[in-house]
């Protein structure tokens, strides 16, 4: 569902294509919102069927036409009461929690190279973070009121201190193995 406004909110700054739309994802919600083309392709068509986006074919000479999609007045009526709506709340979910709440049954030795290599990711996540002002830099000249950028670095602000918090906890965790603090069998 969200997926659909993702594309909603994007169409409402500007027509693009779905090619278009894979690029701006990559580079700006990413990092909490991932995307791939054939998704976006699909939900496209989705809000193509509801009325919630029209589709215009640009033709073009050496290649197939281009299909620019834009959002219509339904479409923006739909994205202002998502938007003005209370926020929606997914399941939690994480597969590493699973390995770590079942990780008794590993060696000492065996739960610090995960930990180790869950840090690792965090920290090589951090730094794709520190990226993230620099890649949305092209569409602030698309895209200018700087309230919509304040509102998107808000969204990159917690991304990073969601990452560090993480890996505040495995460090902690790894000292607490590396001390002894674990019980054993």
């Amino acid at each position: 569902m969200s997926l659909e406004f993702a594309i909603l909110g994007f169409l409402n700054y500007h027509p693009y294509t779905g090619y278009d739309l894979k690029k701006i994802f990559d580079t700006s919600i990413r990092h909490f919102w991932p995307a791939d083309q054939s998704q976006i392709y699909r939900t496209l068509a989705r809000l193509t069927e509801q009325g919630f986006a029209g589709m215009e074919k640009v033709p073009q000479e050496d290649r197939p036409d281009r299909k620019v999609y834009h959002i219509t007045e339904a479409g923006q009526a739909a994205l202002r009461e998502w938007l003005a709506g209370p926020p929606p709340l997914d399941e939690p979910r994480s597969a590493p929690l699973i390995q770590v709440f079942f990780a008794g049954q590993l060696t000492d030795e065996e739960i610090l190279a995960k930990f180790d290599g869950f840090a690792a990711i965090m920290r090589a996540i951090l730094a794709q973070y520190d990226q993230v002002p620099a890649q949305i830099g092209p569409y602030q000249q698309e895209i200018t009121p700087p309230r919509e950028h304040f509102f998107w670095l808000l969204t990159l602000d917690n991304g990073i201190r969601t990452m560090r918090a993480n890996l505040e906890w495995a460090e902690s965790v790894i000292e607490r193995i590396k001390s002894g603090k674990v019980p054993s069998e």
